[in-house]
Formats: C-alpha cells, sequence, structure tokens
C-alpha cells in the first residue's frame, strides 16, 4: 500500500501546533500530518533579532529535509499563510496544493507592527492578551469557544522575544508583485468576521493574483478553523483529496462495501448476483459506498450509526440488524447502539425503538456482548 501523502500544518501568530487539534484526527485518516512551531512559538528555538518569512519558510524546508519528506501539500493561516506564499513562489517544486487561510499578501501598515512590538517588549504578553483575543475569536463566541481557553494560555505563555520576531517577519513581508509566480492549485479562506485579515484587501487579492486560486468565505474571525472546525475541515478534504471518476468510484466503492460489512457478507452477495440483479448491485456499489460512504466529511463510524438510526425509523429491520452484525465487528460497541437506539426512541417513537432493541439484543446475546453494567449502590 502506498503511503498517504503529507500535509503540512502551519499555525497562527501567537499560537503554536495545537491550534490543528479539531482537523488533525480526521486528516490522519488522509494524510501524514506534520504540525510544527513555528520559530519563537511553542517548543520551537527562540532566537534574538528580528525574523523574516524567508528565514520561517527555509524552517520549515529544513524540517522536512530532515524528515526525508520531499514534496508535501501545505495549509497556513495568518503567520503559517505568509509562509505558504513565500514558499508557493520559491519551492514550487516542493509544494503540491497550497490553503491559505485568514492570510494576507501585506499584514497592514508598517506602524501597526511597530507599536505591538514595542507594546510587547515593554509589558510582554499580557500587554496584548486582551486585544488579541478579540481579534482571535468573533466577541460573541470568545467566551463559548471551547478552544479560546487554551489559545489564551498558549498566547500568554509565548516568549515575547520570539513573538516579536515574527511581528517582524509580518511587518516586513509584502509578496503582493509576486503572487503571479504561484504556480500551485490554491484554496484561499477567508473569515467574514476576520478583522485582522479582512477579505477585501487581503484574501481577495491572493484569490484574484494567484493564477490557481479559489476562494472559500466562512462565517469566522481570525482563527477560522477555531471557530468553524467541521466547515473547515471539509473545506481542506474537498480541495486536497482527488475526485473520483467512475471506474474508481467503483473501486472504492466495492472496497468500503467489504470494510463495512465484511468479506462473508459480501461474497454471498456477489454469489447472489445474476442477470436480473446485477444492475442493481452495481448502483449500491458505486453510488451508495462508491459516493456517500467515502465521502471524507463524515467517518465511517458516524455513518454507520446515521444508517442504523435511519433504518430503525423506517422499520427496515433485516437491513438493520445485518448492520448492527458488521458494526459490532468493527469500530461500534453495545454502548454506541444504546445511545443510539435512546436517540431513535425520542425521535422515531417508542415502537421502533422498541423493536430496534430486540434485535439489537439478539445481536448481542449471539455474541456474548452486553453493555456496560453500572455498579450497584450500597
Amino acid at each position: 500500500m502506498p503511503e498517504k501523502p503529507v500535509l503540512v500544518l502551519s499555525h497562527s501568530i501567537g499560537t503554536d501546533h495545537a491550534m490543528w487539534a479539531p482537523q488533525v484526527g480526521d486528516l490522519l485518516s488522509h494524510f501524514q500530518v506534520l504540525r510544527y512551531d513555528t520559530r519563537g512559538h511553542g517548543a520551537s528555538e527562540v532566537s534574538k533579532g528580528e525574523y523574516s518569512i524567508e528565514m520561517l519558510g527555509r524552517d520549515l524546508l529544513a524540517l522536512a529535509d530532515s524528515l526525508g519528506i520531499g514534496n508535501f501539500a501545505f495549509c497556513g493561516l495568518s503567520l503559517g499563510g505568509a509562509i505558504g506564499q513565500w514558499l508557493g513562489v520559491n519551492a514550487a517544486d516542493r509544494v503540491t496544493s497550497l490553503v491559505l487561510a485568514n492570510t494576507s499578501p501585506k499584514f497592514g501598515e508598517r506602524s501597526h507592527w511597530e507599536t505591538r512590538i514595542n507594546t510587547v517588549s515593554k509589558g510582554g504578553m499580557a500587554a496584548i492578551v486582551d486585544m488579541v483575543m478579540q481579534r482571535f475569536f468573533s466577541p460573541h463566541l470568545a467566551n463559548s469557544n471551547p478552544y479560546a481557553c487554551a489559545v489564551k494560555s498558549v498566547l500568554l505563555g509565548s516568549d515575547p522575544v520570539g513573538y516579536c520576531g515574527c511581528c517582524a517577519a509580518l511587518r516586513d513581508f509584502d509578496s503582493r508583485q509576486i503572487l503571479r509566480n504561484i504556480p500551485i492549485q490554491t484554496l484561499v479562506i477567508s473569515g467574514d468576521r476576520d478583522v485582522s485579515t479582512p477579505w477585501s484587501g487581503n484574501g481577495e487579492v491572493l484569490a484574484r493574483d494567484i493564477p490557481e486560486a479559489r476562494s472559500l468565505q466562512l462565517p469566522a474571525a481570525h482563527l477560522s478553523n477555531l471557530e468553524r472546525p467541521r466547515s473547515f475541515l471539509a473545506a481542506l478534504l474537498e480541495f486536497l483529496l482527488p475526485g473520483l471518476d467512475e471506474v474508481r468510484r467503483s473501486e472504492a466503492g466495492f472496497a468500503m462495501r467489504r470494510a463495512t460489512l465484511g468479506d462473508d457478507y459480501v461474497d454471498r452477495a456477489i454469489a447472489r448476483t445474476d442477470d436480473f440483479n446485477r444492475e442493481f448491485q452495481e448502483l449500491i456499489t458505486r453510488y451508495a459506498w462508491g459516493t456517500i460512504w467515502t465521502r471524507p466529511e463524515l467517518d465511517v463510524r458516524t455513518r454507520r450509526l446515521l444508517a442504523l438510526a435511519t433504518m430503525a425509523a423506517l422499520g427496515r429491520w433485516e437491513e438493520f440488524a445485518m448492520h448492527v452484525r458488521a458494526g459490532l465487528q468493527h469500530e461500534l460497541e453495545p454502548s454506541d447502539l444504546k445511545e443510539l437506539l435512546l436517540q431513535t426512541a425520542i425521535y422515531a417513537g417508542v415502537p421502533a425503538a422498541n423493536t430496534a432493541f430486540h434485535v439489537t439484543q439478539k445481536e448481542l446475546d449471539e455474541r456474548g456482548l452486553q453493555p456496560p453494567l453500572k455498579e450497584a449502590k450500597k
């Protein structure tokens, strides 16, 4: 089996590699993922002096070389997006696809960065934390976003020297005249509540001037991957994963059907195929398994649960039992099925859930499985 392609994730200024936590689990199903801390951030070296985007880009290339990585797809947000632009111009032979999120070819006026550098140099990270957090997250979500607290802790724990070094890199960065030299297919992601790099004059310019660029706007502030984690992930997967032609869709559907239902079931179905039902078998293999079940936006476990809930609600008991058996042979556990059926009772009715519990209990008994028991109260 060929190795999965490499995807490099590059974070914003004032964060670290953990910024990508909401996406990395799902991405690992399709890529080898390299998350790293940019110079001056996280566990990386904090060298004194001013940095440049070229320096940070060469840092990444050196890291890739040390790991034996030749080609890679790249996704960078904010500061990471500036690094991505540099790579697109200067290392296009290494980058297969480019995602530039909440970033810009020029990050505002020089005086803005000089003020921030002076403020952090005198007062440390605490002097800017409130202002930065207001930019990172939409105001109405700042207190409820589950990632905001961790981001704030990372920001406060950042080394002021490294942070100021990266501020200088953004202060001096200007790629407006060379964007046309990026020959790589590029996705530009912007947030319509992003006051740091709004679409107008920032993402708009990238999408217009990079020849192979397409764009997407999310209802989010600057850290759009944390504010709209599933939408951001879906955009990445749709852009980075190749589409399937009809032949490969049938092949992928056949492989998914076997992986989901098991070889024994599929072999029996194949053995029963004749001139009367052949087109039907091809239909479900190509479209149900090859088009829907292979979509990367939902994992197989989630699709199993959705299929079971739908079949219980519609009373498709033969198919329901078959999917329960297949699920228990793979990633589903009795506790998953119990929660699914309780949900079914509320939204599809007690009679449907009652039958589903009986069918499921039979499958559990045949396998000697039982839901976990709660400890009795003394």
